[in-house]
């Protein structure tokens, strides 16, 4: 390892983002996965805007993927991987700007639109996968394709209500970084995309791949009832 990787990492060690509200997966895997990755595209002169651009290239790829192929494990693996290296180069990409001395508002709008945009194609791909091929997954009655569609609304309510919440709460005041709680990192496992990212290794399996699929679509629900409540609590004390 260079020099030069060596100390982009340590400079970004120091300058993580808070892990309050982060879950074990995020924290312990994609961040620290995303590091490296960040160190690296700072060696040789990336911008996060790349890294950005590459995060959505895998990330887009996996879908295209999940869409079309046939769901045998072979494709839920190579799902699989597409997402979980797009994720980490999504965690890389803040990094990054963090390490050039600061982001950019475009680089924060471009961020979140391919979030966003790909939160929306990943469960269309889900629910094209389910009506493709009702006889693998066991989709034969239609109520099946309300899973994906309902697991989307949740999702992206969930992205578009917290980052709302984030935008219209008062910051917190320099060096507030509250300690993490493990109890709350453990229980949002099963909202943290990095952990959705593996149930696509069921994919070959079928209805192993639609019950696992549709209780993370129960979770996301029941997840998003317990934000909505949340964050209205919050911000009904913000005056504006």
């Amino acid at each position: 390892m260079s020099t030069t990787t060596t100390s982009a990492l340590i400079r970004l060690k120091s300058a993580q983002k808070s892990a309050k509200g982060v879950s074990l997966y995020s924290r312990f895997v994609n961040r620290p996965a995303g590091r490296y990755l960040a160190a690296g595209a700072y060696r040789v002169g990336l911008t996060p805007n790349h890294v950005t651009a590459i995060s959505a290239t895998f990330s887009f790829a996996a879908v295209v993927v999940a869409a079309l192929a046939e769901p045998t494990w072979a494709v839920g693996l190579v799902v699989w991987l597409g997402l979980a290296v797009g994720f980490a180069f999504d965690s890389a990409d803040g990094q990054l700007a963090r390490l050039r001395g600061g982001g950019s508002a475009v680089g924060e709008w471009l961020d979140h639109v391919v979030d966003c945009a790909k939160i929306t194609a990943l469960h269309t791909a889900v629910l094209i996968s389910f009506y493709r091929h009702p006889d693998h997954f066991g989709t034969e009655a239609d109520g099946w394709l309300l899973v994906p569609l309902g697991f989307q609304l949740a999702a992206v309510v969930t992205f578009f209500g917290g980052l709302l919440t984030e935008q219209l709460k008062p910051k917190a005041a320099p060096g507030d970084r509250a300690e993490p709680s493990t109890a709350r990192a453990v229980a949002l496992l099963p909202v943290d995309h990095g952990v959705f990212c593996l149930v696509f290794l069921l994919l070959g399996g079928g209805g192993a791949f639609r019950w696992a699929y549709t209780v993370l679509a129960v979770a996301a629900a029941l997840f998003l009832v317990a934000f909505l409540t949340k964050w209205f609590r919050e911000l009904s004390a913000v005056r504006r």
